[in-house]
Formats: structure tokens, C-alpha cells, sequence
């Protein structure tokens, strides 16, 4: 008779042991490739996956590399914005002759290092105030991406971060909306203050300038009456007057406003969506014709470019992860109140060049 044991009759299989075996088992490893035993903890040995250990290195420097140097040729480029008194178009020479950039260096450098210190941290504030934001409320949001442009007067077309905006609800896209302009404009107002307050104004008229005129926001002219009570009102201000703590202000009051603008994914998109759902769709709409027939009849066609990338974008903000979550009192009242901003900090005319 076969001698298995019956499971049925409830009887166990016996199988030989061998108690001298010991298995030879790899290494176990937490995800940091800590080796874990029950020695000792402390000891390190590779990762034992080496391909995945690679691509999360490879990963990880994508994430910083990119960042890193657009901040580093965003300095570059407002640095050499400074130094060329905002004229960039003007010294195209001295970019391939050691002496004249040499010599610009010499004549304006510290000019160029204010200027890129101020506009930098205006800038800096601001992004970082989106992220914080981003990494309260735990939304994935990128690093900033900072802009450079140094064929520009102003060395820069601002920065941005990365975000998917479908995985935060209504109250937490208002937060990381709101917290990039009020952050900027926390370093961006003393700066342009300070820089009023140092403002050599002139008499000439402008019929008679040849050159670059900058558009005074709402709130910058309320500065200059504050500190120049005897000056004549200013609504623009001429290249050569300008010093490098007023032009990084106007950045800044300038990226701000443009920001806060009611339409599609800027940062004032996201509050006025926040603010009034689906019906934000029709203020943005209506914004955009307005600033199409503006373009038109003002003849304001630095505002062209701009105007086209957020129809490009869509007009219309994407709905949130949750729009039936309330924003309470505070932020509804915050929200409203920050409507103001573009009819304060933006420059209507922007940049006009005769």
C-alpha cells in the first residue's frame, strides 16, 4: 500500500529537514540601498537594481539641470539688460569684442548687478511663492523655469512652473494662484519705491524724444507724486532717466499685472475661476474682445503677441479637481480684492519705442 498521507483524514505530510541548511539569500535593501540585516543597519552596499538606480539619477538631474540654466542665463541676459542701459539693440557689437564688453562692463556693471539683483529676486518671489503653495496643498508641481531674453530691454520674459492644475481643488488653485503676485508684489513695491524716490525727472518734451518710453502703472504715478509733490504729473518716463531699481520694479509691477489678467491659466485666471466657476469663462471672453479692440484703437501693438498666446492657450480656465469646495470669507474677500492688481500695476502702453 502507497504510504502518503491522507489530508483527508486529516493526517500532515513529513518531509526530511535538514537542519545544518542555511539558504544563501541576496542581500535585502530598503529603497535608499541600505543593506538590512540583523547585524547591523549602517552598512551600505549598491543598489541591487542598478538600471533603475540609474534612470532615477538620470531623472533627478533633469529636474535640476534645466532649471539651473535658465537661472544662470536669465542672470546673464538682465545682467547684460543693465549694462546696456536697457538698450541691448543698441551695443549688439560688444557681445563678439572683448573690449566694448569690457568697457561696459567697467562703465555700468554695477548698474547691471542691481538691476539682475532686484528683477531676480521679484522674480524669485514670486515663483517661489507659487511653489510653496504647491508643496503645502501637495500638488507635483516643476522647479521654476526662468525666461531669459537678452534681446530685450528688460532681459527677460518672466518665469514659470510646471503644474497640473486638474489635481488641485477650488480652494487650493485660488492659494497657488494668489500667492505669486502677492509674493512679488511684497519685494517688487519697496524696490519700485526706492527707485521713485531716486527718479531724475526731466523736462523734455516727449514729441522731441527719440528712444524707448516706458508706460507708468497707476501705482507708480501715485509713488511719483508722493515723492516728486513739485513735478509736473508723469505718465511715462524716458530711457535717460531711468536707474536700475525703478526698471526692475516696472518688471515687476509689468510680469504682475500681466499675471493677474482674468483669462485662461495666468494666475488671475485661476483666482477669478476660483472665484466664480464656470461664469469666469464669459469675464475671460469678454476681456480678450476688450483687449483686441484696445490693440486696435490705441494702437498698442506690443500687447499683439501676448494677446495671441493666451487665445493659443484657450481663454477658458479647466475645471478643478473639486469646484464645489468653498473658499470661505477670507478668500472670497482676498480674491476680490486682488481683482485691482492689473489696473494698478500694469503699464497700459507697456514699452513704446521711437
Amino acid at each position: 500500500m502507497d504510504k502518503r498521507s491522507d489530508l483527508a483524514d486529516g493526517e500532515a505530510n513529513e518531509l526530511p529537514v535538514d537542519a545544518s541548511y542555511e539558504p544563501d539569500l541576496p542581500h535585502t535593501h530598503d529603497i535608499a540601498g541600505r543593506t538590512i540585516s540583523d547585524d547591523s543597519f549602517e552598512s551600505y552596499e549598491s543598489y541591487p537594481y542598478p538600471e533603475l538606480s540609474e534612470m532615477h539619477l538620470r531623472s533627478r538631474r533633469r529636474r535640476y539641470t534645466w532649471p539651473l540654466s535658465l537661472f544662470v542665463l536669465t542672470c546673464l541676459s538682465t545682467f547684460w539688460a543693465g549694462i546696456t542701459d536697457w538698450q541691448p539693440h543698441a551695443h549688439t557689437a560688444a557681445i563678439t569684442s572683448p573690449i566694448l564688453l569690457k568697457h561696459l562692463i567697467y562703465a555700468h556693471g554695477l548698474q547691471g548687478l542691481i538691476y539682475m539683483g532686484c528683477v531676480l529676486a521679484i522674480l524669485g518671489a514670486h515663483e517661489m511663492g507659487h511653489f510653496v503653495a504647491t508643496l503645502r496643498h501637495r500638488v507635483p508641481a516643476s522647479l521654476p523655469f526662468f525666461i531669459p531674453f537678452p534681446l530685450a530691454p528688460i532681459g527677460t520674459m518672466g518665469a514659470v512652473i510646471g503644474m497640473d492644475g486638474r489635481l488641485a481643488n477650488r480652494k487650493q488653485i485660488f492659494d497657488i494662484g494668489i500667492a505669486g503676485p502677492l509674493a512679488g508684489l511684497v519685494v517688487a513695491i519697496p524696490i519700485m519705491a526706492y527707485g521713485v524716490s531716486q527718479l531724475t525727472l526731466g523736462t523734455e518734451p516727449l514729441r522731441n524724444y527719440h528712444g524707448e518710453i516706458y508706460d507708468c502703472p497707476l501705482l507708480v504715478r501715485w509713488m511719483i507724486e508722493f515723492f516728486h509733490p513739485d513735478a509736473a504729473p508723469v505718465r511715462n518716463v524716458t530711457n535717460r532717466f531711468l536707474n536700475p531699481y525703478f526698471m526692475a520694479g516696472w518688471v515687476g509691477f509689468l510680469i504682475t499685472g500681466l499675471n493677474m489678467l482674468p483669462v485662461s491659466q495666468l494666475d488671475g485666471g485661476h483666482v477669478i475661476y476660483s472665484l466664480f466657476g464656470r461664469r469666469a469663462h464669459w469675464v475671460a471672453r469678454a476681456f480678450i474682445l476688450f483687449a483686441m479692440t484696445f490693440i486696435v484703437f490705441a494702437d498698442a501693438t506690443i500687447w499683439i503677441p501676448m494677446t495671441l498666446l493666451v487665445v493659443l492657450m484657450g481663454t477658458d480656465h479647466p475645471p478643478t479637481a473639486d469646484d464645489k469646495v468653498s473658499l470661505g470669507t477670507f478668500r472670497t474677500v482676498l480674491g476680490i480684492g486682488s481683482l485691482v492688481i492689473p489696473w494698478l500695476c500694469f503699464p497700459i502702453h507697456g514699452l513704446i519705442i521711437r
